[in-house]
């Protein structure tokens, strides 16, 4: 087994291993109560062995299914998870347990923030995108009409328990987004990752390893996301954008794949870094069949830019990449928006 351990409050162990979906009912031995909290993709999979794997540790088990994709992430999936918790009387000694991709355990993670100011929650990843990227930092939330991710709450997990035997059940281009993310983390940090990810290594616990062995790193020294966190937001400026223009018609992974090349060209084209990394970034992206580009207007995407919550008093930070393994943040004024994006443009 690989282990990164996150020294936060409270500090916890990702654990990363094959086969660890199978050793569920060792997760939650001094609680009296869980809830399971999946979608209806997921639990045809996994949901009924976990379950029986808990109650054979005699453990009560609730479980609440949410509809699969990002419009789950809402106000009215929030106040239904809150009202079960209370309907089955958790306390703060219960756990939730969020098995799935991102959706699922950013909306409840909210829940586990929320619920009583906070019960414990321990994140099940089943996607590569949520093992390498929302599991780990105790980011939680839902989306509004107004843009994505608006209401949430800073809450660590109790434990990250990752298996990568479940990205076998996954669609090639679900897979696919998280391999985004992975290469994200390359050209923000590891140079020799970037190189692994554009061979096709399949050495995925590794990948999975070594990115959240960055993104350790940063939470530590950064846990609310007001400095050198930022620099996780590579590719999502536009990205979210693109999302929310789209109606999350493109996925997170390939709105930041987007969103990193463009977010790489137009930096070098407003002459904020020395090198334009936009086609390296995109030829590792296309290898893994990823999408580069899209067709929305300049002035939609940065409208939806400007309600992003990265958005502050005197513009939004963006990320410029100066070499691969090497970002550093700069701020846009608001009035630059709309031409940071067009210059993003092919």
């Amino acid at each position: 087994m690989k282990t990164v351990r996150v020294h936060t409050n409270p500090s916890y162990e990702v654990n990363i291993q094959a086969g660890l979906l199978s050793q569920a009912g060792g997760w939650c031995a001094l609680c009296g109560k869980v809830m399971l909290v999946t979608d209806d993709n997921v639990y045809p999979l996994y949901g009924a062995p976990i379950e029986q794997a808990l109650a054979s540790r005699g453990l009560v088990v609730k479980t609440h299914i949410v509809k699969n994709g990002e419009t789950a992430k809402s106000a009215e999936n929030f106040f239904a998870i809150l009202s079960h918790l209370a309907q089955a009387q958790f306390s703060r000694s219960d756990r939730i347990l969020a098995l799935g991709g991102g959706v699922v355990g950013d909306l409840a993670g909210f829940a586990a923030a929320s619920y009583m100011r906070g019960i414990p929650y321990a994140q099940v990843p089943t996607t590569l995108l949520a093992a390498i990227d929302s599991s780990v930092g105790g980011k939680t939330g839902v989306n509004l009409p107004e843009g994505k991710n608006l209401a949430g709450a800073f809450h660590q997990p109790v434990a990250v328990y990752c298996d990568p035997l479940a990205f076998l059940t996954l669609p090639a281009e679900v897979y696919a987004s998280g391999l985004a993310e992975a290469i994200k983390y390359g050209v923000l940090f590891d140079e020799a990752l970037f190189a692994m990810l554009e061979t096709e290594s399949e050495d995925i616990e590794e990948i999975i390893f070594r990115c959240v062995s960055h993104k350790r790193d940063v939470v530590e020294a950064d846990e609310k996301d007001l400095g050198q966190r930022q620099l996780l937001n590579f590719g999502h400026t536009i990205g979210h954008a693109i999302e929310s223009v789209s109606r999350y018609a493109y996925s997170h992974g390939q709105a930041v794949a987007i969103g990193m090349v463009r977010e790489a060209r137009a930096a070098f084209r407003l002459g904020l870094c020395e090198r334009d990394l936009s086609q390296e970034i995109k030829e590792s992206l296309q290898k893994h069949t990823l999408p580069v580009n899209c067709a929305f207007a300049d002035a939609e995407l940065a409208g939806a830019i400007r309600h992003d919550k990265k958005a502050g008093g005197a513009g939004i930070t963006i990320i410029v990449p100066k070499h691969i393994g090497e970002a550093e943040l700069k701020l846009l004024p608001f009035d630059q928006i709309e031409e940071y994006v067009r210059m993003g443009r092919e």
